[in-house]
């Protein structure tokens, strides 16, 4: 049976959660080669593939008071932020139970989480400004892998006028509006013909029954599709 495949970007505003979120994704759908098995209900459905993409968080912000202090060149800056978000990688892995991985040529049924530096320095996809963040890379290995693409945060979505947004178009998203995505990732989505659903990571029922495809308080960003 195939896996069905989801890129879940779980941010550096949930340090603080994420643990519990990812172990919480572990007890409902296994991890990797760890040997933990999903409960019964989920390997009687279908199995789920989910790759934990790290944020970047308090280790790419010190990246960026760096540059902010001594100027650094966007190729150092990009670089020195990716390996923010693989010592992101490292904080999710140790307080966790998932298993990690390096690799996205074959991805691992239950919950594993991306060491990306390795592959990024391999493939250098995207521009090395700061106008890319871990959410476009993480769109890009979404794309990669033909995977769905969820982005858990500290907000319930996009909020506009103090309401939540249900759903977006890429189209819809102008050089000033302020959202909790970064700027080069609806150009990504509208581009590649994907979609991202935004989704409070505070709260791991609700990314669990988005896995499931089931509706939860979330913004859905719709790209051409």
């Amino acid at each position: 049976m195939k896996a069905m495949r989801i890129v879940i970007k779980v941010g550096g505003s949930l340090i603080s959660e994420a643990p519990e979120l990812i172990d919480r994704l572990v007890k409902e759908f296994g991890s990797g080669h760890s040997g933990a098995a999903p409960d019964e209900q989920v390997s009687d459905k279908s199995i789920f593939s989910l790759l934990i993409v790290p944020g970047g968080g308090v280790f790419a912000d010190a990246v960026r008071r760096a540059d902010g202090r001594f100027g650094l060149g966007d190729d150092a800056a990009h670089w020195m932020a990716v390996l923010g978000m693989e010592q992101y990688a490292c904080y999710l892995q140790d307080k966790s139970g998932a298993v990690g991985t390096d690799s996205i040529t074959e991805l691992p049924a239950g919950v594993s989480i991306l060491f990306p530096y390795r592959l990024l320095k391999a493939e250098d996809p995207l521009p090395h400004s700061w106008s890319v963040t871990s959410d476009t890379i993480a769109a890009w290995v979404a794309k990669q892998t033909g995977a769905l693409f969820i982005k858990a945060t500290d907000v319930d979505g996009i909020i506009r006028e103090g309401k939540l947004v249900r759903e977006i178009f890429t189209s819809d998203f102008s050089e000033n509006f302020e959202s909790c995505i970064d700027p080069f990732l609806p150009g990504f989505l509208q581009k590649n013909r994907m979609g991202c659903r935004i989704i409070n990571g505070k709260f791991p029922e609700r990314v669990i029954q988005a896995v499931y495809g089931k509706p939860v308080p979330c913004t859905a960003v719709k790209g051409n599709i």
